[in-house]
């Protein structure tokens, strides 16, 4: 597996809403989003993405998130393959929560 970059969660903000030149592109699917998601996240799921990368701000810091990092390496070699940049949230969800940082349940 290629070494992509990564980013401990304590290192990241813990609400997304009004970051402007950061977007945080949660790839879980729909039932994890549901469970707990972090307020200002984008949400597409993995196999979703090819057909909505429209959506993500091309010139924005990218930050990848899934439950523990191996769909978030995955995603990350497809942005390599089409030539965007982005970085994987350190350990997903799983170290988010045990880290204390807040969740949110509702859409």
């Amino acid at each position: 597996m290629p070494a992509f970059e990564q980013v401990p969660v304590t290192e990241l903000p813990d609400d997304f809403t009004n970051e402007v030149d950061k977007v945080l592109l949660d790839i879980r699917e729909p039932d994890e989003w549901r469970d707990g998601h972090i307020r200002g996240a984008l949400h597409i799921p993995l196999g979703q993405v090819p057909e909505r990368i429209d959506e993500i701000d091309p010139d924005a810091e990218v930050f990848v998130i899934c439950r523990t990092s191996g769909r978030s390496f995955r995603m990350l070699e497809y942005f390599e393959h089409v030539g965007r940049d982005a970085v994987c949230v350190e350990g997903g969800m799983v170290a988010w929560e045990a880290s204390g940082k807040p969740v949110e349940t509702a859409e």
